[in-house]
């Protein structure tokens, strides 16, 4: 590969890395969101560490600090971890975040959804 190709790959590579952070603080913040509007309604949260948390510093709070927190790591992760690590760890937490969260909260919510018609 000439180093003409090799810097197009790196951009192409750069910007697939960019997109999935993107993707991934969008995801972080759709389940915060989902999270307490869930819990305003009655949903119950799973999370005992999160409930523990919600005890102390109330749910607002705590929901805003922990997705701060994992969105600074997603940044972190992006910034200092070598592109093919980067790629790999931010797809596999995509695809974690659309089983565990995503999913499930747009089910809930659907089904709700459906019943008030």
């Amino acid at each position: 590969m000439d180093s003409e190709a090799a810097a197009g790959h790196s951009q192409d590579v750069e910007l697939h890395l960019y997109r999935l952070l993107l993707l991934n603080l969008a995801l972080q913040l759709f389940d915060g969101v989902a999270t307490y509007q869930g819990l305003r309604i009655g949903v119950r949260e799973a999370n005992p560490i999160l409930l523990a948390a919600f005890g102390l510093l109330g749910v607002g709070p705590t929901l805003l600090l922990f997705k701060a927190k994992a969105c600074g790591l997603l940044v972190l992760l992006h910034s200092t971890a070598p592109k093919r690590v980067g790629v790999t760890v931010l797809r596999a937490l995509a695809a974690v975040y659309c089983v565990f969260s995503l999913g499930p909260w747009l089910g809930k919510f659907a089904s709700m959804a459906a019943g008030m018609i």
